[in-house]
């Protein structure tokens, strides 16, 4: 992968790099391209933007490593506020939360609770899935624990699982007998090479690979569902022709894109029919996820970077 991916990576981590981020118009209006906006309605406001598209979405605040307890109780407090907005809505909209949202660093135990609490809230206002996102490296094993054990009492629930990392595929396997649901993600941090592929090449194969091992008969019959998550034009096409050559059915798979990428890729799938679905991001804590976002597409990085402390 490339230097000024990693250069970006790391920049994203800088507390420094955030603060004069969010002072800056043009770095603001440059996020307006991922973003709708900070608040959970301009979310639910995109949302219902796209429905007629056919395309649904995925709803997450972003933040991650909570300080305190008291903070991961107003995070979980908002996600069930946010179930209440999304049945109010109309939406087919999903949510999607990261561990060390709900306090994983803090309180293990506490971070499990306060996951359920929202699973459970999911499932009664309307069996809407509740997604946990994955996190750099050092927080696969506990994240997979949390999803075990929510998966023992909640069918909607599904994980993040990242291609780059060595250890996916043992994952993968020991997860198909539980029925599950996995989004597949190329991954977006910064990683060493001894635990991830450094080769963008090799990323791609490996998620190739994994998301065929998810459309598997074995794997539909245990009653697996695969979100694709990815924006590779090329690997979507090679996915399609895949599906297409061993007739995986529509109910097996989903394409899961951002908002503001790939916008007619989004459309060209929605309107030939298969489930799409876009995962809409908000709130205030938006820097390294920003980051990540410039990391994947190269292109723009110099033009953003330029532009991050010269003018307003």
């Amino acid at each position: 992968m490339s230097v000024m991916r990693n250069v970006l990576l790391a920049m994203s981590t800088s507390p420094f790099l955030r603060e004069q981020a969010t002072k800056r118009a043009f770095v603001r209006k440059s996020v307006s391209a991922f973003m709708p906006g900070e608040q959970v309605e301009d979310a639910l406001g995109a949302a219902a933007a796209l429905k007629p598209q056919k395309i649904n979405t995925i709803l997450t605040r972003l933040g991650e490593g909570v300080t305190r307890l008291d903070e991961a109780e107003r995070v979980t407090e908002h996600y069930l506020d946010v179930l209440d907005k999304v049945k109010a809505a109309g939406l087919d909209a999903q949510i999607s939360v990261k561990p060390t949202q709900l306090g994983l660093d803090l309180d293990a135990e506490q971070c499990q609770r306060n996951l359920d609490r929202i699973c459970e809230k999911a499932e009664r206002v309307g069996n809407v899935p509740v997604w946990i996102d994955m996190e750099n490296s050092p927080y696969v094993d506990p994240t997979v624990k949390l999803f075990r054990k929510s998966k023992e009492r909640f069918k909607g629930v599904g994980v993040a699982i990242q291609a780059y990392l060595y250890r996916t595929p043992k994952d993968i396997e020991s997860l198909i007998p539980l029925g599950p649901a996995i989004r597949i993600v190329k991954g977006a941090y910064l990683e060493p090479a001894e635990v991830a592929f450094p080769k963008k090449s090799d990323v791609d194969e490996a998620f190739f690979t994994l998301c065929c091992r998810l459309m598997h008969e074995d794997a539909q019959k245990s009653g697996t569902l695969l979100h694709i998550a990815t924006h590779d034009t090329a690997l979507i096409d090679r996915l399609l022709k895949h599906i297409e050559t061993y007739k995986v059915p529509a109910s097996a798979y989903e394409f899961a894109m951002l908002y503001g990428i790939q916008r007619g890729q989004q459309q060209r799938l929605a309107q030939s029919g298969r489930r799409t679905r876009v995962l809409i991001s908000y709130g205030e804590y938006w820097f390294p996820w920003y980051m990540r976002r410039l990391a994947e597409r190269p292109a723009n990085v110099m033009f953003v970077l330029k532009n991050l402390f010269g003018g307003d």
